[in-house]
C-alpha cells in the first residue's frame, strides 16, 4: 500500500476509537453516520483548518510539521509507537521504501546465539527468523528443518496448525505480530515480500485480519508468552528484544524464566537435553 493511502487509513482509524463525549462533542454534535471524532473535530482539537487536516488524512501534505503531527497525535491521543509510526507516514523515507532483500545473518550473530543457553533467535523485521540455537528447535520446532519461508514467526505462530495449536493466547499474538508489520510497513511500504506475507496473514488467520483491520501499532522489548509444550507442559516464558546496532532490521529474541520455577528448569532441559 502506498504510504498516502496507509497515512490515511490509520488517521481514520484512530478517529473511530475516539468517544466524542471524551473530548466535549457529546452535546449539540448532531448525528453520526460512523463512530469516532469528524474530521472537523479532529481539526479543531489540533488547531489546524479543517482543509488542512483533511489534506494530511488523504496524504497530500508531505511537508507537514512536526508541531503540527504532535498536535493530530495528542488530539487522537496516540502513544510513542503510534507517534512514531505517524510521523513515518506522514514523511516517508523513499530510499528505504523497498527494504533491504533477505540475507543470512553474519556469522557473529550466529556465534553469539551458540553461547547463548536459553532458546533464542535472531529475526528480521518481516519476523523471518534467520538464525536460531539449538534450545530454540526444542521449544517451538527444528528450523532447520523448514523451508525459509516456513521460518517466519508470523506464519509459524498463526499458520501452521501444529504449532500454533500449542499456544493458547493465539489473540494476543496476533495483536503483537499486527503490531509490529505494520510498524514495518510503515518504515518500508513497497517491501513486495512483506504485502505477501501480510496478504496471506489476512486470508488465512481470522485473528490477524481482526487486528489488521484496527490498525494495531506498537513495538515490543519484552513481554510473556504461554506455550503448551509437548514435552514440558504449559509453560509461561518471558521474552526480551534488543536490536543489533550493525543490523538495524535484526533484533534478537530471548526467551528467558524466572530462578527456581518449572520454566527455568525446563529451559535448562532444553539447553541440555
Amino acid at each position: 500500500m502506498e504510504p498516502a493511502l496507509e497515512l490515511g487509513e490509520f488517521l481514520r482509524s484512530r478517529r473511530a476509537r475516539m468517544r466524542p463525549e471524551d473530548v466535549g462533542f457529546a452535546s449539540g454534535s448532531g448525528p453520526r453516520r460512523v463512530p469516532g471524532l469528524r474530521r472537523e473535530e479532529v481539526a479543531y482539537l489540533a488547531g489546524v483548518s479543517v482543509d488542512y487536516y483533511v489534506r494530511l488524512e488523504q496524504g497530500r501534505n508531505r511537508g507537514v510539521s512536526d508541531s503540527v503531527l504532535g498536535a493530530v497525535a495528542d488530539a487522537l491521543r496516540m502513544d510513542d509507537d503510534e507517534r512514531a509510526h505517524l510521523v513515518r507516514l506522514a514523511r516517508p523515507d523513499d530510499d528505504a521504501a523497498g527494504a533491504p532483500d533477505g540475507r543470512p545473518a553474519r556469522p557473529g550473530v550466529r556465534q553469539l546465539l551458540d553461547w547463548i543457553s536459553a532458546p533464542a533467535l535472531a529475526v528480521d523485521h518481516r519476523l523471518d527468523i534467520v538464525a536460531w540455537n539449538r534450545p530454540a528447535c526444542v521449544l517451538i520446532t527444528d528450523l532447520s528443518a523448514l523451508s525459509p519461508t516456513q521460518r517466519n514467526m508470523a506464519r509459524l505462530h498463526l499458520l501452521d496448525a501444529e504449532i500454533s495449536g500449542r499456544y493458547p493466547d493465539v489473540d494476543f499474538i496476533a495483536r503483537e505480530v499486527v503490531g509490529q508489520l505494520r510498524i514495518a510497513v510503515g518504515r518500508y511500504p513497497r517491501d513486495a515480500a512483506l504485502h505477501r506475507l501480510i496478504a496471506e496473514l489476512a486470508a488465512k488467520s481470522p485473528e490477524f485480519r481482526h487486528h489488521w483491520e484496527r490498525h494495531a501499532v506498537h513495538t515490543k522489548s519484552s513481554g510473556f508468552k504461554r506455550v503448551n509444550h509437548p514435552e514440558a507442559g504449559l509453560l509461561t516464558l518471558a521474552y526480551e528484544i534488543t536490536h543489533f546496532p550493525q543490523d538495524p532490521n535484526l533484533s534478537l529474541l530471548v526467551y528467558t524464566a524466572a530462578p527456581d520455577t518449572p520454566e527455568a528448569q525446563a529451559l535448562r532441559l532444553m539447553a541440555t537435553g
